[in-house]
C-alpha cells in the first residue's frame, strides 16, 4: 500500500498536524516505509505459534497475600482536625 501526497494531506489535516509543502514528500516516504514494514509483518505465516504474555518463558514470584501492618486507626484518627463517626471530616470545596 502506498500514500498518495493528497492522502497525507488528508491524514495531517485529520490528526490536526501542519504538513506544508516541502514536508509533505519526506512524511509521505516515512509513512510508506512504515506501511511497507506492515505489509511484511502481516505477510508471515504465524498460525502454528501459540500466543504468549512475554517473550521469556518466566513466572513472576508472588508473595503472600497476608495482613504485615498493626491497626492503627485510633492513633490517626486522634491527631485528625475534625471527625464525625469514625470519618474524616474536610472543607467543602465544590458547591
Amino acid at each position: 500500500m502506498s500514500l498518495s501526497l493528497d492522502q497525507i494531506r488528508h491524514i495531517a489535516q485529520l490528526a490536526r498536524i501542519a504538513v506544508g509543502g516541502e514536508d509533505a514528500e519526506p512524511v509521505r516516504e516515512r509513512l510508506n516505509r512504515v506501511l511497507e514494514l506492515i505489509d511484511q509483518l502481516q505477510a508471515v505465516d504465524t498460525a502454528s505459534i501459540e500466543p504468549m504474555s512475554h517473550a521469556l518463558d518466566i513466572v513472576q514470584p508472588l508473595r503472600a497475600d497476608a495482613v504485615t501492618e498493626s491497626e492503627q486507626r485510633e492513633r490517626f484518627q486522634a491527631v485528625a482536625p475534625a471527625m464525625a463517626g469514625g470519618l474524616y471530616l474536610v472543607p467543602k470545596v465544590i458547591e
